[in-house]
């Protein structure tokens, strides 16, 4: 009398490409995207950062770039005045709350869900109002500037480039305005030859001038901060 056949214990591995590795998840439906859109929406699916970021509760994987150049330049500490620029989502207020900063001031275009203690304006940072109002908020000079801001593209490569260009410089001639002697200046910036005039701008005011490219960001985009400390003063 032949034996009944086993049960498999283990189930047959499903997915995946050769030699078992997952595969990238794909939506399973692109309907009124656009194929930038779709390729965005995939890659942040798939990247490490933004899961981390969620795992973590993070509301965004920048929430990493930051914490990697404070890890190594040590600006975030308790008793510091900060202020965000650019602060949408609001991950590296997240980060900077985390590290016990209490006095934080920040402003962006976009509406932000609240972040106690961090006061929050939803405005344009280049309106000639923004300024004191963001000091008022702060109730007094920065240690610390971060602008982590970037301008709507139009589409036209050169004219995009010109306007992020000119919003670094913007934030860049603000902090030298109201940041305290010693403070220090954290800046989204992007590669290219005007960038390098900005650098020029912040080692005249700021002992050291270092360019960063943390893990979190991109190795395909020319993305870079510019981390300027020790501020000589006005």
């Amino acid at each position: 009398m032949s034996e009944p056949p086993r049960k498999r214990m283990v189930k047959p591995p499903s997915g995946g490409g050769e030699g078992g590795r997952p595969q990238p998840a794909r939506l399973k439906t692109a309907k009124l995207r656009t194929p930038s859109s779709q390729a965005w929406l995939e890659r942040q699916i798939n990247d490490p950062f933004s899961a981390k970021a969620r795992a973590h509760g993070y509301r965004s994987r920048a929430a990493y770039k930051l914490i990697e150049i404070d890890d190594r330049f040590h600006l975030l500490k308790p008793g510091v005045r900060l202020l965000d620029l650019g602060l949408a989502p609001g991950g590296w207020t997240q980060v900077a709350i985390e590290r016990r900063v209490a006095t934080i001031a920040g402003v962006d275009l976009l509406p932000v869900e609240p972040l106690p203690p961090a006061r929050i304006l939803q405005m344009d940072f280049t309106d000639p109002a923004c300024a004191p109002l963001l000091m008022q908020s702060l109730g007094g000079p920065p240690d610390v500037v971060l602008s982590d801001m970037a301008p709507n593209t139009v589409g036209h490569k050169k004219t995009d480039h010109l306007r992020i260009v000119g919003l670094i410089e913007a934030a860049a001639d603000f902090t030298v305005q109201v940041l305290k002697p010693g403070g220090a200046f954290v800046a989204k910036a992007f590669q290219g030859g005007e960038t390098a005039e900005v650098i020029a701008l912040l080692k005249r005011h700021f002992a050291s001038v270092k360019t960063v490219k943390p893990k979190a960001s991109r190795a395909e985009s020319s993305e870079l901060y510019l981390v300027a400390t020790g501020f000589k003063g006005r």
